[in-house]
């Protein structure tokens, strides 16, 4: 038996920022698709390449939506995306990656400030962006290149 993991949060029960929830760090609240949510920052560190380069991923281009654009990634064969789905989770979004950003700045979560982070936002054929979380430089870069992700979960509160 598998243990299931945690899939909405009750408002009364959310701990502070920076605080343990549902297998990570809480990091905030915020609203995505008229719902409001519980972003978790996950233990994990994933290391690989975004996608194909020159082959852009149709549902992929959500600056909001990490979880819809790490679903599209998966299906194309993203590797690191499958891996971050097989952890309940997903690659953050370039929204979610300020929010961590936000959360970093705040002493509230760690996070490598050595290596470039993919988020799952697509900026074209070519390219996706990235953040390096010395000081939340988003960029874009090829989608072949070796970078990390840090996956988070995003729950729905009640």
């Amino acid at each position: 038996m598998t243990k299931q993991a945690q899939q909405t949060v009750l408002a009364a029960e959310l701990p502070e920022r920076g605080q343990p929830l549902a297998g990570g760090v809480f990091v905030t609240r915020y609203w995505l698709n008229g719902v409001e949510r519980a972003l978790i920052l996950l233990p994990d560190e994933l290391s690989g390449q975004w996608g194909e380069y020159g082959v852009e991923i149709k549902g992929a281009g959500s600056y909001s939506d990490g979880e819809a654009n790490t679903r599209a990634m998966a299906e194309s064969g993203s590797v690191i995306a499958v891996k971050a789905l097989e952890l309940d989770g997903f690659i953050p979004s370039c929204l979610e990656g300020q929010l961590l950003m936000a959360a970093k700045a705040d002493g509230l979560v760690e996070l490598r400030e050595d290596r470039w982070h993919w988020l799952s936002s697509q900026r074209s054929a070519y390219d996706a962006y990235d953040m390096v979380f010395v000081g939340g430089w988003l960029s874009g870069n090829a989608k072949d290149d070796e970078r990390l992700a840090r996956p988070v979960r995003s729950l729905p509160i009640q």
